[in-house]
This record gives C-alpha cells, sequence and structure tokens, in this order.
C-alpha cells in the first residue's frame, strides 16, 4: 500500500464560515460534510480535481485549540497552494480582498505570493514552471 499524507487538519472558528470562505474564495471543493454529534463535524475542502492531501477544518472546541486559530505554525507560511493558473487566481484572491503578503514575485520553481487566510494562516500561492509567464500587470 502507497503511504500519503491524506489530510492536514486546520484549526478554525466555525464550520459554516469556513466553508464559506475555503469554497468562495479560494474554490475549493467541499468533499464531505458528516455531522457527528455534539456539534462536531467532519468538514473536508480540496482544490478541484486534486487528487493530493485535503484540509480537514476542525472547528476549536477547547481555550488552547482557540489561541492556534490563525496561527497554527507562529507566523511561518503553513500551506502551499500549486496553481495551473497563477495570475487568474491571484486577481481572484484580490478581488475577494485577501490579504496578500507583499507582490508576486519569481522564484527558480515558479511564480509565489504568500497570503492571509481567512483566520491569519499564512499559504504561499505557487505557479510552478510559471516563472517565464508575463505579468499582467505591466
Amino acid at each position: 500500500m502507497p503511504d500519503s499524507i491524506a489530510q492536514l487538519a486546520l484549526v478554525v472558528r466555525d464550520y459554516d464560515e469556513a466553508i464559506d470562505w475555503f469554497t468562495r474564495v479560494l474554490r475549493f471543493t467541499l468533499r464531505e460534510d458528516t455531522d457527528l454529534g455534539g456539534g462536531k463535524r467532519w468538514v473536508v475542502v480540496a482544490p478541484p480535481g486534486a487528487s493530493g492531501a485535503s484540509v480537514l477544518l476542525a472547528r476549536a472546541v477547547t481555550p488552547q485549540q482557540e489561541s492556534r486559530i490563525g496561527d497554527q505554525t507562529g507566523g511561518r507560511v503553513f500551506l502551499f497552494l500549486h496553481t495551473s493558473r497563477f495570475w487568474d487566481d491571484y486577481r481572484h484572491l484580490r478581488a475577494h480582498g485577501v490579504d496578500l503578503v507583499g507582490e508576486p514575485r519569481r522564484e527558480a520553481y515558479g511564480l509565489v505570493v504568500v497570503f492571509r487566510d481567512l483566520y491569519g494562516n499564512k499559504w504561499d500561492l505557487i505557479g510552478r514552471g510559471q516563472q517565464d509567464e508575463p505579468d499582467p500587470r505591466g
């Protein structure tokens, strides 16, 4: 059996606001939303068509978990989102008021821009192999 990372847990404040943001702003697909009783749900989102790891939206239930919302990695980039349409996704994030940390830049592996999700976690949006793509901003 091949080994792989199936899901990453992201601590969130509220299931429904997280589902809304991830499906509307990041255009992720809601893969599962199962009621587990007692106010707990199993909520999984992922980029459309993705075959790799997905994100489990885990609602904080203790003060310690609540203290980690938006800062699960001490301010470092937490998640890396690869895209085949960097500039389209970049414009979409801007149009939805996403907090972009700096400007897009060209790296050896492609185009990249850091953004914060609705809770403040940092992500890299990466257009792998797209470093030669023209910047439509001029």
